[in-house]
């Protein structure tokens, strides 16, 4: 059945989480990236899952496409010009539609086993958190969750008993290679990085490289703005932020190493002299497929490691004279929750300006950094308590981030 509500009927007890038998998920932003590696994973085990809820913000035959193929219970589109085409799409299927921002939240608050969380950006925080107070474990794809409001999350992850299961493949293989061992334990966590595609490049060769060269990444396929955040290495800034909230490790005992072959993707150091590595070939399936599956694994299609094809594995210290994003996402962790969301915020704007051909490429660092010690300036050093918090403080950020652009703009047509 189809309905033209701008909400989606209210959650029965057929939705409630079984015990045995398949588990039940929900993809939040199911025609991206993530939600398309999670579709894969669930073609590989079709009785192993079935799918109550799947979101999108637009393109409506796609997401007709996939709950046709997972057979979801709902498909709910953002934007509302998208429900005819969406309902027409489902007609005699059985598969609800609905559409608008209160129906999207309404699909994350049905409970399920597994919510994945693959919306982008900060649209993503609202329907997170009603997936973790409708009780369901959280397969965390959305960056901005942690970044943005990493204390507000967790706080209510812990106050209704849930779950969180890292998707990144950094930290599903922190999360692996730590075994359940305590943080006191650990000496040191470890990120690495592939460098990206100016890994080798002078900065002075990296001030004019255009947006299709920094598109070019060396092993990943992911979409423009994490591909340009890995050129910069924001991307494993923004991880170390991540790694702090999701571990409750200390920034000192965070680490990166720039590791080209993208085969080691994580590491844990203990206090007794061992170090534990997670290891697997650079394929999204296999991170989303261990969150799907926890604590038990499942089984995959994914491509096998081949270690003496590969031959060698190299490990490197990031270059931070050339790679500032580091050392400028260290200081705002350190500096608190308020500094890491209009970071966040600011390298949003700096790397669509990029793209747009408004900033260099050396340029996102700068205004990034800019952008949160104008922030710090205006008073809005303090962190968000609330998601109402936390997503003015990003509306705020962008606003600042947007008139440094405009200021990098003017600065660049004088020269």
């Amino acid at each position: 059945m189809t309905t033209s509500s701008e909400t989606v009927s209210d959650t029965t007890a057929e939705t409630v989480p079984s015990d045995g038998g398949p588990k039940r998920i929900s993809i939040l932003g199911a025609t991206g990236s993530i939600g398309t590696s999670t579709v894969a994973v669930l073609s590989e085990q079709p009785d192993s899952f079935t799918v109550e809820a799947v979101t999108a913000f637009g393109n409506a035959k796609n997401l007709a496409r996939v709950a046709r193929e997972v057979k979801a219970r709902i498909a709910v589109i953002a934007d509302p010009n998208g429900y005819a085409a969406l309902a027409d799409a489902l007609e005699g299927t059985g598969i609800e539609a609905a559409s608008g921002e209160q129906a999207i939240l309404e699909a994350a608050a049905r409970p399920v086993d597994v919510a994945v969380a693959g919306i982008v950006g900060a649209a993503g925080l609202q329907p997170t958190l009603a997936a973790i107070r409708a009780g369901s474990s959280i397969a965390l794809a959305n960056k901005e969750c942690l970044i943005c409001a990493g204390s507000v999350f967790l706080q209510e992850a812990n106050r209704a008993g849930v779950t969180i299961l890292p998707v990144d493949s950094e930290h599903n293989a922190i999360f692996q290679a730590l075994g359940g061992h305590a943080v006191e334990d650990v000496e040191k966590v470890v990120l690495t990085a592939s460098g990206g595609p100016f890994r080798e490049w002078s900065k002075a060769a990296m001030a004019g490289a255009r947006p299709d060269e920094a598109l070019k990444h060396p092993n990943w396929s992911m979409g423009p703005k994490i591909t340009i955040d890995s050129a910069t290495l924001m991307n494993k800034g923004l991880e170390l932020i991540e790694a702090h909230h999701l571990f409750e490790i200390d920034e000192g005992r965070l680490d990166v190493l720039v590791h080209p072959q993208s085969i080691v993707h994580g590491m844990v150091a203990f206090h007794d002299g061992t170090t534990i590595a997670a290891l697997g070939a650079a394929d999204m399936r296999i991170p989303i497929a261990h969150c799907l599956t926890w604590p038990d694994r499942g089984v995959s299609d994914s491509p096998r490691m081949d270690l003496a094809k590969v031959g060698k594995l190299t490990f490197a210290k990031p270059d931070t004279s050339r790679f500032p994003a580091l050392t400028i996402a260290r200081d705002a962790l350190r500096a608190g929750g308020w500094a890491t969301n209009v970071l966040n915020a600011a390298n949003e704007v700096a790397v669509k300006a990029y793209l747009g051909g408004d900033i260099g490429f050396l340029e996102i660092a700068r205004l990034a950094e800019d952008t949160v010690d104008a922030a710090r300036s205006a008073g809005l050093d303090r962190s968000p308590s609330t998601i109402g918090d936390a997503l003015a403080l990003d509306r705020e950020g962008r606003r600042i981030a947007s008139a440094q652009v405009a200021r990098f703009a003017a600065k660049t047509t004088l020269q």
